[in-house]
């Protein structure tokens, strides 16, 4: 089944309060063809194991308090607290309380053979 997403230009609300009638689980908000928003929705305790995103990634805390494993260091993502990961950097993510966080996904698609680069001469 087709997940239903926000057409264009219109308004998302997700700070506390704008989102009582949102689905309490993680789901996408848009997809296009090179960018995917996804709310973040993980009950305290629960997590979601190693993985790498094939292209770079934002997450923005919104509600809770979300722990990022990197292979090096663990970061810690508040309310308002916005953490990016390059490519293909393996991380894990955990909720130490209920949180909320809006996950950004730069997906990859081929090159378009009709863009071109750097100035015309």
């Amino acid at each position: 089944m087709a997940t239903p997403r926000t057409p264009t230009a219109q308004v998302i609300p997700l700070q506390p309060g704008a989102v009582a009638d949102a689905p309490a689980r993680t789901h996408a908000l848009l997809k296009t063809a090179s960018l995917e928003l996804v709310h973040l929705v993980l009950p305290a305790g629960a997590g979601l194991p190693e993985h790498a995103a094939p292209g770079e990634i934002t997450l923005h805390g919104l509600q809770g308090c979300l722990v990022l494993q990197l292979r090096d260091r663990t970061l810690r993502l508040a309310p308002g607290d916005l953490v990016h990961l390059s490519a293909a950097e393996p991380h894990a993510v955990h909720a130490l309380a209920d949180s909320r966080a809006l996950l950004t996904l730069c997906l990859h698609r081929p090159a378009d053979p009709h863009h071109t680069t750097g100035s015309a001469r």
